[in-house]
């Protein structure tokens, strides 16, 4: 499970999971499976299941989880049921399944799903993806420099909070009106300017409750260092 940020790179962590453990991948569109107006969306959710179960050796790769289940803890005022119904049957297959699924969920906010699908044995481990480091964007430019035909002498521009997509956006400009990536960057505000208070939030709901996706141990929010993060136990049972 990898509680993310917006635009963090869900896309590349659906193929580096195809390419790590060689195996295809089936995508589950939650927002049309878990649709209230859909018929049968508990039978839809069991026939993608079955689906994946024939796939093996597969990765199931469920993106923004959270938009078919958040509201299974109201489900029975807000939709008739169906929300808590389709967690039932998701729960039942994760804890029963015995095909060879590796399975891979990413929710822009993990504190809307129910705790029973985020407890300890449910899944591997719980990351938190945040912003790229220093390193990491480096690293981005240099494909999209490539891929959108810019020189690599050319300035870089601010791009303090930008994640790969505003970096890709930039290229994307820069290439497409010809101006110095410098100047395009001037038509890019960062996602975690314009929500920069849900990004605060979610970056303080997964400190010391998530695993980090840069480095080895629990993400702890404001440390960002190559040692390794030692948790801190919380006399609030909720945070451990």
């Amino acid at each position: 499970m990898m509680a993310k940020l917006s635009n963090t790179g869900e896309p590349c962590a659906m193929k580096v999971a195809r390419t790590v453990r060689r195996r295809t991948v089936g995508k589950v569109p939650t927002h049309s499976v878990g649709n209230s107006l859909a018929v049968y969306p508990t039978e839809r959710t069991r026939q993608a299941l079955r689906i994946v179960d024939a796939m093996q050796p597969a990765v199931l790769f469920i993106d923004e989880i959270e938009k078919g289940l958040s509201g299974a803890a109201s489900s029975g005022q807000s939709d008739s049921g169906v929300s808590t119904r389709m967690l039932g049957t998701l729960l039942s297959w994760l804890n029963d399944h015995t095909s060879d699924v590796f399975v891979v969920c990413t929710a822009n906010d993990i504190s809307k799903l129910p705790p029973e699908l985020i407890r300890a044995e449910r899944f591997d481990g719980l990351f938190f993806l945040d912003l790229p480091g220093d390193g990491q964007k480096q690293a981005i430019w240099n494909i999209y420099r490539e891929q959108y035909g810019l020189t690599e002498d050319q300035e870089l521009p601010e791009d303090r909070h930008w994640t790969g997509s505003e970096i890709r956006a930039c290229c994307r400009l820069a290439a497409l009106l010809n101006v110095p990536l410098t100047q395009a960057a001037e038509n890019v505000v960062p996602v975690a300017v314009t929500a920069a208070e849900s990004v605060a939030r979610l970056r303080r709901w997964a400190s010391n409750r998530c695993l980090s996706a840069e480095q080895p141990g629990v993400f702890v929010h404001g440390e960002r260092s190559g040692a390794r993060a030692q948790r801190k136990l919380s006399r609030d049972p909720r945070r451990n």
